[in-house]
């Protein structure tokens, strides 16, 4: 008999809405945290994406205390039991180089973030770039000859919205280093956390003890936070009695770094069900298309209007990953028709 609730096409449809909700309201709250601290020039950027990994050890500890994960009630369905995972030592050692990516990816985009929330998404694009070049030389997994061929169309859209127009109608390169720098930084990361995450779910054993991906990203968002503290404390730290004065008085500051530590993590898990059930094709688009919709909603929430060199480039970046990303299943479409 199936649970009371949504019947499961309806929640998937939600579970997509919900999604693509929370990453626009975190791009939100993670501006407005860091706003409230004074910009990306505050000295305070690292403590921004710490705490917001701190709220979410806070809620996956909150989780198992009342042993029940509410996320499928976004999707109108009755919500999951989510036990303590039944994870050793060793499992948590192991568990540690996903976690260092984890942590990384979440903290570089924050600055990313912080220094340009727009261009700093178009540099996020080029995510495949990175997840080639890492996968090749560290994971023995090359993308395939036509992958490849697709790279240089999305690092020519990045390459292009970099450039601005002068007085004069020539063109010269012109954009935030910070957005720029710790973008492709934080795909680095994220290039190097789907090789560990794909190493440690290999493992039988280890994914059996976490009980499911739920389970499994809170671990991760918890070590990250540990992982984090002492390079906020070696980078920030002197900055820290003037952030908790901050904390304490500015209500602004408290609202954003809550509600964006809590997207962070919910959006998440609601990509996590979404794409769980969604073909692979449907993944990539669906991918794509947040990325689009995410730049639409930040260029309304900050007034800040996208260049028409931002606008072509972003254009020619994204359609280039979403080809990067369907073009085995087309050419393999083709060939099998062929065949036959």
């Amino acid at each position: 008999e199936r649970p009371p609730g949504a019947p499961d096409n309806v929640a998937l449809l939600l579970f997509f809405v919900f999604w693509y909700a929370g990453n626009m309201k975190y791009n939100e709250y993670n501006t407005a945290a860091l706003n409230a601290v004074g910009g990306k020039t505050s000295g305070l950027t690292m403590t921004v994406a710490t705490m917001q990994l701190g709220v979410c050890a806070v809620y996956a500890f909150i989780m198992w205390a009342v042993k029940i994960n509410p996320a499928k009630l976004f999707g109108l369905q009755m919500p999951e039991k989510q036990s303590v995972p039944k994870s050793t030592q060793a499992d948590l050692i192991k568990s540690i180089p996903l976690a260092f990516c984890a942590a990384g990816a979440h903290a570089a985009t924050v600055f990313a973030l912080g220094g340009d929330p727009l261009f700093g998404q178009i540099v996020k694009s080029a995510e495949p770039v990175l997840a080639a070049v890492v996968g090749t030389i560290f994971y023995n997994k090359a993308p395939s000859f036509y992958k490849v061929c697709c790279l240089p169309i999305i690092v020519g859209g990045v390459a292009f919205a970099s450039l601005k127009k002068g007085d004069d109608g020539s063109y010269s390169l012109k954009f935030d280093t910070t957005a720029l720098v710790f973008g492709m930084l934080a795909n680095s990361f994220a290039a190097f956390k789907g090789g560990e995450n794909s190493k440690l779910l290999a493992d039988k054993g280890i994914a059996e003890r976490y009980g499911g991906v739920g389970n499994q990203f809170a671990v991760t968002q918890i070590v990250g936070f540990f992982i984090l503290l002492p390079i906020l404390y070696v980078t920030e730290g002197a900055m820290l009695p003037t952030f908790f004065e901050k904390l304490k008085t500015d209500s602004s500051l408290q609202f954003n770094l809550l509600m964006s530590g809590l997207c962070f993590y919910i959006y998440n898990e609601l990509a996590t069900y979404t794409l769980k059930v969604t073909g692979a094709v449907t993944a990539s688009v669906a991918n794509t298309a947040k990325r689009v919709i995410v730049m639409v909603y930040m260029a309304a929430v900050t007034g800040k209007v996208l260049t028409n060199e931002q606008k072509m480039g972003s254009a020619i970046a994204i359609c280039g990953v979403l080809l990067y990303s369907l073009i085995d299943d087309l050419l393999k479409g083709k060939k099998k028709a062929k065949s036959s």
